[in-house]
């Protein structure tokens, strides 16, 4: 038995300040661009304003990519175009600034922090601020065993809670979440389903490196068979993260909800992460208010997530890399709603807002 109550986060997680959003959607009523002239990055501005509780809106000076990274045992079955046990390899690609996150964040200016929870190789093979939180050495093959123990899906849950505020105290306004694994597309998937209800064919997609069509018929096998074994502890979503999830889902899942706790919002990226938010948008049906989808990526179980969460992704460019880079994408379009909604001026008293030529 678990000694951690999910349902504590019902409580400790606020909706953003409606009133400040309220007063942001009356300032840009005054400022001398017509409202709704700027699209989605009215709504933005006011989004990030009743995140703040602040008007104007505070630029995003200090946003941070934060990827999970795990290897996932049921990538034995060629459900992936990557070798089983890989993942630590993307790794290494990240830290030496060598894969398109990387490479996106240097260029953008934004941190990356990786947070090894389930990679198969040897420890000493990555630097011990990467490996320190690593609660097993790959998780289990979903179709036929548990990813987790349920006291591994408690430590790692409580990775991500501990990461969370590690971010928040340090500064962060805003984080880029993303992945880094080998078959997380898949627990993900089996993940969409269950809380969904839908069939293994609905959700199964084609991953980060798309697979030929009998690795796709592998990867819906094996959704099919996990989950089976993910509906009869749909009602617990620690056992079901420690079932068919993995340890670097469970840390996602902790990290998502204590950063609403903490009022830190969220750019989501790719399938792994949704399948992530839509755990924890059953366990606190308010924490979906903090968290934007950076991208659709294609990928069918993502789009089910999102639509259950209501929430529509930023841009359409189909990124399936992983490691945040889909979101990373969008990171500059939500700091230009921010600087729209804080520095456009205000017409003057005299003369209406509002009116286009």
């Amino acid at each position: 038995m678990s000694s951690l109550n999910l349902d504590d986060f019902t409580d400790l997680i606020e909706r953003p300040d409606g009133g400040v959003r309220r007063d942001a959607e009356a300032r840009r009523e005054r400022q001398i661009v017509p409202p709704g002239s700027l699209g989605r990055l009215d709504d933005l501005g006011e989004w990030l304003a009743a995140a703040q509780s602040a008007v104007p809106v505070r630029p995003i000076e200090h946003p941070r990519v934060v990827l999970f990274a795990g290897d996932h045992g049921v990538a034995e079955l060629g459900v992936s175009a990557r070798p089983a046990g890989s993942a630590g390899q993307l790794v290494r690609a990240v830290l030496e600034g060598a894969s398109p996150a990387a490479i996106l964040a240097r260029r953008l200016g934004v941190p990356v922090r990786v947070v090894d929870m389930a990679l198969d190789c040897a420890p000493e093979e990555l630097p011990d601020e990467v490996v320190r939180h690593r609660v097993r050495r790959g998780s289990g093959r979903i179709d036929v065993e548990d990813a987790l123990t349920l006291e591994e899906a408690e430590a790692a849950f409580r990775v991500g809670v501990a990461v969370a505020d590690e971010e928040a105290d340090s500064g962060t306004d805003l984080v880029v979440l993303g992945d880094v694994s080998v078959g997380g597309t898949t627990a993900a998937a089996v993940l969409v389903a269950a809380l969904c209800g839908t069939d293994a064919s609905v959700v199964t997609g084609r991953g980060g490196r798309a697979i030929d069509d009998l690795a796709w018929m592998r990867k819906c096998a094996a959704v099919r068979d996990a989950l089976r074994r993910a509906r009869p502890v749909l009602g617990d979503q620690l056992q079901l993260l420690a079932t068919v999830g993995g340890a670097d889902l469970a840390a996602m899942t902790g990290f998502l909800l204590q950063c609403a706790v903490r009022k830190t919002p969220v750019i989501l990226d790719g399938v792994v992460s949704a399948a992530c938010a839509l755990v924890g948008q059953r366990v606190a049906f308010r924490a979906p208010d903090w968290w934007l989808a950076g991208q659709s990526s294609g990928e069918p179980a993502q789009a089910k997530a999102l639509d259950r969460m209501a929430l529509e992704p930023l841009l359409d460019h189909g990124v399936t890399v992983g490691e945040g880079a889909g979101a990373l994408l969008a990171l500059p379009l939500v700091q230009a709603a921010a600087a729209l909604a804080a520095d456009l001026p205000e017409a003057p008293a005299d003369e209406p807002s509002g009116q286009e030529e």
